[in-house]
C-alpha cells in the first residue's frame, strides 16, 4: 500500500464507531445518544463522511454530523429515558427489543401507502420487491442493494435497515420484474432503488439492469438508479476497483437507446465541494447518462437557502440537473426534522431567486404524499382569505396532474394531512372512495378523512396517510 493507493471503503456502525479516531471528539452525551438512539434507528457512516464532510469543530451543529449521527431528541423524552436505562444499566435485551418495537411502530414505518397500495399483485399475490404507484413508473428493490454507504438519520426507508423483515422490499432477481413489465406497456420508467443500488459491485448491478435492455421491453425508455453514493462515497464512480466497469455499464445502457438517469441524493452543498465528488459527477455525465439532483428540506441540516443555491449551481456547472426539493416525510423522527410548509416554501423561493434559469429545473417544495407528489406553489390571498396554492406534479390518477387546488393557510402545518380544504369545502377534489387495490385506478384513492386530520392533533404528530 502507498499513499497513492485508491481509498478503500471503511464503514462504521454502532458496534465499531468507537474505533474511529473522531470518536474522542464527541462528548460523553453525544456518544451516549449514538448508543441509545441507534437501537431504534439505523446508524452507519464511513471514513469518507467522517474525514471529508463533517466539521468536527462544529459538532453537534455541523449539518453532516446531524445527517448521519443519531441525537437524543430524535426520540420523545420519556422514550429516550426508558431506553437509556435499559441499554446502559439494566441491559435487558428482551425489554430493549420490546420497547424498540413499540417506538418504531409509533414512527409510521411505511408512509404513503407503500405496503398497502403501492405493491402490485399478480394472481392475487404480491410481487416482492416491486412498487407501482404511478402509471409510468415501477420501483424495483434488488435485495443486494438494501443497504447504503452511510445512513441518513431522516431516511424514510429506515425499516429496510433495522431488521423489520415483514416491512422490507427486496427482490433477488429480475424474472418477476421483467414479466410484469412485459404485460404493462404503459410503463416507461424503472427506478432501481433501495437502500442504494450502488452499494453493489458492477457485475451484480449489471445482472439487474441488462435484462431491462431486452427487445421485448422496448417500451421502457428510462432506467433510473436512486443513489446517495454520489455524496457519501463518490469513489464508487472514480477509484473503486470496478469503477471503470461501472462506466462501461452506463455506456451500454445509453448505447441501447435508453436514457440512464442517476438520481443523486444531495442534502447539503458541502457534499459537492469535495474534488472527488465533483469528479464523480463528471465521470457519470461523460458516459451519456444524466445525473439529477434531489433531496429533502430538513430542519437542523439545510435550512439555509444559500446552501441550496450553491448546490444547484455547482451541479449545473458540472453537468448535473437540479430536480426536486422534497418536504421531509411523515415517518421516523419527523418531529425532529420537519419544517412548517410555509417555511419550506420561503426557503425554496429564496434559493430559487439566487440562481439562473439553468438551475430552475428544480421543483419544490414537494410532498410525496399518499395521493401523489404535491407541490406548494405559493401563499396567496383570495377574497381576503390566506391560502396555500397547491398542485400535483405526479399523482395516482393522471387527471389530477397540474390541476391547481387550495388549502387554508396554516403556519404550523408540516404535511398534507394537516391541511384543510379552502372555501368551506370538506374534501379536496381528489378525495373519494377507497377501492382497496394495490394500484389505485383513475378517480379512486383512500381519502384524507376528517378523522385522520383530527387524529393528527396538529403538527408533528405521526399519522399514517394510508
Amino acid at each position: 500500500m502507498t499513499d497513492l493507493s485508491p481509498p478503500k471503503f471503511k464503514p462504521y456502525t454502532r458496534q465499531s464507531v468507537a474505533n474511529a479516531r473522531q470518536w474522542k471528539f464527541m462528548s460523553p452525551e453525544l456518544q451516549e445518544a449514538v448508543e441509545v438512539v441507534s437501537r431504534v434507528l439505523p446508524f452507519r457512516t464511513n471514513e469518507y463522511v467522517m474525514d471529508q464532510l463533517i466539521d468536527w469543530s462544529n459538532i453537534p451543529d455541523d449539518p453532516i454530523y446531524r445527517l448521519v449521527f443519531p441525537h437524543r431528541d430524535m426520540l420523545q423524552a420519556q422514550e429516550y429515558a426508558r431506553l437509556r436505562e435499559l441499554v446502559l444499566y439494566k441491559k435487558d435485551e428482551t425489554a430493549i427489543n420490546q420497547l424498540v418495537h413499540t417506538i418504531r411502530m409509533r414512527m409510521n414505518p411505511h408512509p404513503a401507502g407503500q405496503m398497502t397500495h403501492n405493491v402490485p399483485r399478480v394472481n392475487d399475490a404480491p410481487l416482492r420487491g416491486l412498487q407501482h404507484k404511478y402509471k409510468e413508473t415501477v420501483l424495483f428493490f434488488p435485495s443486494a442493494g438494501q443497504t447504503c454507504h452511510a445512513y441518513c438519520t431522516f431516511c424514510f426507508r429506515w425499516p429496510q435497515f433495522v431488521g423489520m423483515d415483514d416491512m422490507k422490499f427486496d427482490a433477488r432477481e429480475t424474472t418477476e420484474l421483467v414479466a410484469y413489465l412485459a404485460t404493462h406497456p404503459d410503463v416507461t420508467d424503472v427506478l432501481i432503488t433501495g437502500g442504494d443500488p450502488m452499494i453493489m459491485n458492477t457485475r451484480s448491478l449489471a445482472e439487474f439492469i441488462e435484462p431491462l435492455l431486452a427487445p421485448e421491453l422496448a417500451h421502457i425508455q428510462n432506467i433510473r438508479i436512486g443513489t446517495k453514493s454520489v455524496a457519501y462515497w463518490p469513489q464508487r464512480f472514480v477509484t473503486d476497483r470496478d469503477a471503470d466497469d461501472l462506466m462501461r455499464l452506463f455506456e451500454k445502457v445509453v448505447a441501447s437507446g435508453k436514457n440512464l438517469a442517476i438520481m443523486g441524493h444531495y442534502s447539503h452543498a458541502v457534499e459537492l465541494r469535495n474534488e472527488m465528488a465533483q469528479k464523480a459527477v463528471k465521470r457519470i455525465v461523460s458516459t451519456g447518462a444524466t445525473l439529477r439532483m434531489q433531496g429533502p428540506l430538513i430542519r437542523h441540516i439545510n435550512e439555509d437557502p444559500a446552501s441550496w443555491a450553491e448546490l444547484w449551481t455547482t451541479g449545473v456547472r458540472l453537468g448535473a440537473i437540479p430536480y426536486y426539493m422534497f418536504v421531509e416525510r411523515d415517518t421516523g423522527p419527523s418531529e425532529y426534522f420537519s419544517l412548517p410548509l410555509a417555511r419550506a416554501h420561503e426557503i425554496f423561493q429564496s434559493a430559487y431567486q439566487m440562481v439562473s434559469g439553468l438551475s430552475r429545473t428544480v421543483r419544490g417544495p414537494s410532498m410525496s404524499a399518499f395521493p401523489g407528489k404535491v407541490v406548494i406553489d405559493g401563499v396567496v390571498n383570495i377574497n381576503g382569505e390566506k391560502l396555500f396554492a397547491l398542485q400535483f406534479l405526479q399523482a395516482r390518477n393522471p387527471d389530477w396532474v397540474r390541476k391547481p387546488f387550495f388549502a387554508k393557510f396554516d403556519e404550523k402545518a408540516t404535511w398534507m394531512d394537516h391541511l384543510v380544504p379552502a372555501f368551506g369545502k370538506t374534501k379536496f377534489f381528489f378525495e373519494s372512495e377507497n377501492d382497496g387495490a394495490g394500484h389505485a385506478p383513475a378517480g379512486k384513492v383512500i381519502p384524507i378523512t376528517t378523522a385522520q386530520r383530527a387524529s393528527a392533533g396538529g403538527c408533528g404528530k405521526q399519522t399514517d396517510a394510508a
